[in-house]
C-alpha cells in the first residue's frame, strides 16, 4: 500500500522569491573579463541597487578597472554576471538564504543620466555614498538577459521579465527588522513553536533561530550539533500586510505558551571569530 504524503507547504513562486532577494540582498560581487587580469575579476561595488526588472545600478571608483574595462568595449557593451547574496538577519552558522545571479551587458552611465539616476535611488534608498557620483565615482547600469535563482527551495533560471511581472511580497521590506527583533527579544515565542517542529528536531541542545518570514509562512533554522534543517511554518492564511504578522505567529504557537522549552536555546548565539 502507497503511503501517502502530506502536502508541500505554500511558498512564493521563483519569480516572487527571485524579486525579493533582489531587493533586500546585502551583498553583491560582479564578476566580467578585464584586460590584463589573470582570469574574470571579481569586485564588490560600493553601492548597488537593483529593482524588480533586474537592471542593476552599480557604483564604482571612476578608475575602477572594470570601469576602465566597460568604457573600451563602448556600444558592445561588457558582457558580466552580478551575484547577489540574501544573508539571514540573526546569527546563525550558515548566514546565506539564497543567492542570485544576473547575467547580462554592463555600460557607464553618461554623468548626466548617472546624477539622475543616483537622486531616484537617494529617494528610496537614501545613502551618502551617491554623493561621490560624479566627483570621483561612476554609475554602470547592468542590463540583465538572464537570472538564475538558487535558495532554500531549489534552483529556477528565470528570464528577468518574469522577475519583473512577480507581485510584490506584502512583508519584504519589513520581514527582516521583524525577524531580528522577534530573536532578540521574543524568545519565549520561538520556544513555543517547538512543538510544531518534527519530532526529531526536538531534543534538548538544538538551537532555534527565526530565518524567514513571506506571506506564506514562517521559516525557522534549528542547529544541531553537526547539522541544520529549516523548517517552515505554513500561515493559516497569506498575509496581505506586515500588521498581521504578530498574529499570525500567535496563531502557529495555538495555546499561547510563552514558555521556554528546556534544553532548547532561542537566543542569539555569539557571532564567530572571522
Amino acid at each position: 500500500m502507497a503511503r501517502s504524503r502530506p502536502p508541500a507547504p505554500p511558498v512564493p513562486t521563483p519569480a516572487e522569491r527571485a524579486r525579493t532577494l533582489a531587493g533586500r540582498a546585502q551583498h553583491a560581487s560582479v564578476v566580467g573579463p578585464v584586460t590584463g587580469e589573470d582570469g574574470d575579476l571579481r569586485a564588490a561595488p560600493t553601492l548597488h541597487h537593483v529593482p524588480a526588472t533586474g537592471a542593476a545600478t552599480l557604483q564604482f571608483p571612476g578608475d575602477h578597472p572594470l570601469v576602465v574595462a566597460a568604457r573600451e568595449r563602448g556600444d558592445a557593451l561588457l558582457p558580466v554576471m552580478l551575484e547577489l547574496a540574501d544573508v539571514a538577519p540573526v546569527t546563525v552558522r550558515r548566514p546565506v538564504r539564497g543567492l542570485l545571479w544576473l547575467s547580462g551587458r554592463l555600460r557607464v552611465l553618461p554623468l548626466r543620466v548617472a546624477r539622475r539616476a543616483a537622486l531616484r535611488i537617494a529617494a528610496e534608498q537614501p545613502d551618502e555614498r551617491l554623493l561621490d557620483v560624479g566627483h570621483g565615482d561612476v554609475l554602470l547600469r547592468l542590463e540583465p538577459a538572464m537570472v538564475v535563482l538558487s535558495d532554500a527551495e531549489g534552483t529556477e533560471a528565470l528570464a528577468p521579465t518574469a522577475m519583473a511581472a512577480a507581485p510584490p511580497d506584502p512583508v519584504a521590506d519589513s520581514g527582516d527588522r521583524w525577524l531580528a527583533h522577534l530573536a532578540a527579544a521574543h524568545a519565549g515565542t520561538l520556544s513555543s513553536l517547538v512543538p510544531r517542529l518534527p519530532p526529531h528536531l526536538r531534543r534538548p541542545g538544538h538551537r532555534l533561530a527565526p530565518l524567514g518570514v513571506d506571506r506564506y509562512g514562517l521559516r525557522l533554522r534549528v542547529e544541531t550539533e553537526r547539522d541544520d534543517h529549516d523548517v517552515r511554518l505554513p500561515f493559516t492564511a497569506p498575509l496581505s500586510c506586515p500588521g498581521q504578522l504578530g498574529g499570525a505567529v500567535r496563531a502557529l504557537v495555538g495555546d499561547g505558551r510563552r514558555d521556554e522549552v528546556p534544553g532548547l536555546r532561542a537566543t542569539p548565539r555569539p557571532a564567530a571569530d572571522a
